[in-house]
């Protein structure tokens, strides 16, 4: 949790201008979920504390450098009574990798409801741990697939099906995981968020796949997020697993498109998301 606490930490360079590092994995590109992250808490910088982020929506417009900084440049759009408009550009080597519009909301009282939460969903307790995984699944598993298992990671999650992972078979296109941060979050609303924009990138775009019984591991597939979006209703605390379903409508014309929602174990609906990604097939010698 230091690690990710550090991540998105960033620099600040110069009024509306911030600079964010990358932590020291074996990546070909930027994990699309630091970037949001990162993202977001340029513009929270710019925005009074008593107003939380209530949407994003965003765009990866080319693959981030893990070996170099990422400059944030933060353009206020607007500052109402009630709502603060921000946007965010990324650069990189001189180009635009990623941008962001978000929406900061004053806290007000209203109408409430939400959907409740699947209710057929094994306790994350119940489910086989990262040890066990390694030990009695991943002995005998593709070397592309040990790798995403055995490394590190800022964020814990348990899928409640590893079927998708082992099998070429066609599954409904819907996933559930459990999934948590490795240590406490500060108790503020800006940092919350920013954990949220982080981990909210994780098993969306592989969603799209279950229905083809392929995988982001296929070596003829080329997958990359394309755009993201997220609202936030309500709080969150992370002194516990939280549930991410999410599932796929659609894919056609080379892109995948994935809807989540983040709950609390009670139940509490926290988050929404929705994502497009990219999903070429290369022909195969």
């Amino acid at each position: 949790m230091d690690s990710l606490a550090r991540v998105l930490d960033l620099e600040p360079i110069e009024v509306n201008i911030f600079r964010g590092m990358s932590p020291d994995e074996d990546r070909q590109r930027i994990f699309g979920g630091q970037v949001a992250g990162q993202a977001l808490v340029a513009a929270a910088r710019t925005v009074p504390p008593d107003r939380p982020v209530h949407s994003l929506h965003a765009y990866f417009l080319r693959a981030g450098d893990p070996r170099v900084p990422v400059l944030y440049e933060v353009d206020r759009l607007r500052d109402g009574g009630s709502f603060t408009t921000r946007r965010v550009v990324a650069i990189q080597h001189g180009h635009a990798i990623f941008s962001l519009e978000a929406s900061f909301q004053i806290e007000e009282a209203g109408l409430e409801h939400q959907i409740p939460r699947p209710l057929d969903v094994i306790a994350p307790e119940q489910l086989i741990s990262d040890k066990d995984l390694k030990e009695q699944y991943l002995q005998n598993a593709p070397a592309n697939i040990r790798r995403y298992w055995e490394q590190d990671r800022l964020i814990e999650f348990k899928p409640l099906s590893l079927t998708h992972y082992f099998s070429k078979e066609k599954l409904p296109p819907e996933q559930n995981v459990w999934i948590r941060t490795t240590g406490p979050v500060p108790d503020d609303r800006a940092a919350q968020a920013a954990v949220l924009a982080y981990l909210s990138d994780m098993t969306l775009l592989d969603t799209s796949l279950y229905a083809h019984g392929r995988s982001i591991f296929d070596r003829d597939l080329q997958v990359a997020s394309l755009d993201h979006a997220m609202w936030f209703h309500r709080p969150c605390r992370f002194d516990d697993w939280l549930l991410y379903t999410a599932d796929s409508p659609s894919a056609s014309g080379a892109r995948g498109f994935t809807r989540g929602t983040l709950y609390s174990r009670d139940g509490t609906l926290i988050a929404s998301t929705a994502q497009e990604g990219l999903i070429r097939v290369h022909p195969t010698e």
